[in-house]
C-alpha cells in the first residue's frame, strides 16, 4: 500500500513536470520576448518536479506515525496579530471553541498584543506565519528593496517574485535576510515555536521552503504545514470539489519537509473554503475526517472589515463556526484527539 502511494505520487509528479515542460516549449515557440521569462519559470518547475520524483522514489517508507489510524486534529487560526479583531477571535475560539493553534504575523500591527494574549493561553500552540506577500517586511525597506514596491509593501506579483526568488541572487539574499529576521522576531517573543507556515502558502515555493528548513533549524522548528487537501474528503461532506493541480506539488513539498524531520499534517483543510468555513461545513468535515493527522485552518475575526481583512471573507462567520455548539458536539461524537503541533510531534 505504501509503495502504491509512492508510485501514484511519483506519476503525478512526472505528469506535473510534463505539463510545465510543455508550457515552456510553447512559450519558446511564441518567439516573443515577454514569453521567455515565463518559459524559464516553467522549465525550472519541471526540473524541480523531476528531482522531487527521484527523491520520492528513494524515500524510505513512512513510520507508523504517518499511517496511524487514529484521527488527530489541529485547528489553526492564521493571521494572528493582524488586528485586535483577530486577536479577540483567537482568544474566544480557543477558550470557548475548538481552536488549538494560531499562526503569528510578527510584523503585523497587533503582533505585540497577540504575544501578550498568547502568554495567557498556555494551551494555544503559537507558530510563525511568515509574510512575504500582502504585507510589510520586518527589516527596513532599504534593506530589502527587491522585495517591496514603491509603497514599501511586499510585491503582490507572486509569479514574478517567485521567478526572482529562484533565479536572482541579490533577491535571494534579501529574501533569506527577511525570513531570518521574522524567525528572530518570533524568537524574541519568548514563545515556543509550535509550527511554521506562510501567508498565501508561499512557503511551497522551493526556494522559500529550502530557506525555511535551513533557518528554522536554528530556531527549534519542528513542524510545517503543507497544503494537501484531499478532494474526496470535501466531496464526502456533500459539496463538490475538483482536482487541484497544485496538490501533487504540495505533496512533494510535504515529503521534503518530512525528510527533514518535520511534523507535517497528512491532510490540510481550508483551501477550498478559505474565508468561508461555516459551522455547517466544519461540522460536516469533522464527521468525515480521515485517519492520521489533519489540520483545519481558518481566518476568524470579530468583524469582517478590519484593516487588512480578506476581500469577501466571512471572518465573523468563521469565528462563529469555531464556537458553534453543533461543531463542538460533532468533535466530541467523533472522538477525535485534538491538540497543537507540539502535542503531536515526535
Amino acid at each position: 500500500m505504501i509503495m502504491l502511494e509512492k508510485l501514484i505520487k511519483s506519476v503525478l509528479g512526472l505528469l506535473l513536470a510534463a505539463v510545465f515542460l510543455t508550457l515552456s516549449v510553447n512559450s519558446f515557440r511564441e518567439g516573443r520576448l515577454a514569453s521567455v521569462p515565463l518559459a524559464v519559470i516553467f522549465l525550472a518547475i519541471a526540473a524541480h518536479s523531476l528531482k522531487l520524483v527521484v527523491d520520492r522514489l528513494r524515500e524510505r517508507p513512512p513510520t507508523a506515525k504517518h499511517i496511524d489510524a487514529q484521527q488527530r486534529l489541529i485547528v489553526t487560526a492564521d493571521d494572528f496579530g493582524a488586528d485586535a479583531a483577530v486577536n479577540d477571535a483567537v482568544a474566544q475560539a480557543h477558550t470557548d471553541g475548538i481552536l488549538t493553534a494560531a499562526s503569528l504575523m510578527v510584523g503585523a500591527p497587533a503582533a505585540a498584543a497577540a504575544v501578550a494574549l498568547a502568554r495567557t493561553l498556555p494551551g494555544l500552540g503559537v507558530g510563525l506565519h511568515l509574510v512575504l506577500v500582502d504585507g510589510v517586511p520586518v527589516l527596513p525597506t532599504s534593506a530589502v528593496p527587491r522585495l517591496v514596491d514603491a509603497r514599501g509593501r511586499f510585491r503582490d506579483d507572486m509569479v514574478r517574485a517567485g521567478f526572482d526568488f529562484a533565479f536572482d541572487r541579490a533577491t535571494r539574499a534579501e529574501l533569506r535576510a527577511e525570513i531570518a529576521a521574522q524567525f528572530a522576531a518570533f524568537a524574541a517573543t519568548g514563545l515556543r515555536l509550535d509550527h511554521v507556515n506562510a501567508h498565501k502558502h508561499f512557503h511551497v515555493h522551493p526556494t522559500i521552503a529550502g530557506m525555511i528548513l535551513d533557518i528554522g533549524a536554528r530556531h527549534g522548528m519542528t513542524a510545517l504545514r503543507a497544503p494537501v487537501e484531499p478532494a474526496r474528503v470535501i466531496r464526502a461532506t456533500g459539496e463538490s470539489a475538483s482536482f487541484n493541480i497544485a496538490t501533487p506539488w504540495a505533496a512533494l513539498v510535504a515529503a521534503r519537509f518530512r525528510r527533514a524531520g518535520m511534523t507535517v499534517p497528512d491532510q490540510v483543510f481550508g483551501l477550498r473554503w478559505s474565508g468561508h468555513v461555516t459551522a455547517a461545513r466544519l461540522a460536516a468535515l469533522l464527521r468525515v475526517l480521515p485517519p492520521g493527522l489533519s489540520e483545519i485552518y481558518l481566518h476568524p475575526a470579530t468583524t469582517d472589515d478590519y484593516p487588512g481583512h480578506g476581500p469577501g471573507y466571512g471572518h465573523s462567520k468563521e469565528l462563529a463556526a469555531l464556537v458553534a455548539p453543533e461543531v463542538v458536539s460533532a468533535l466530541a461524537a467523533a472522538r477525535i484527539v485534538t491538540g497543537n503541533f507540539a502535542d503531536f510531534g515526535d
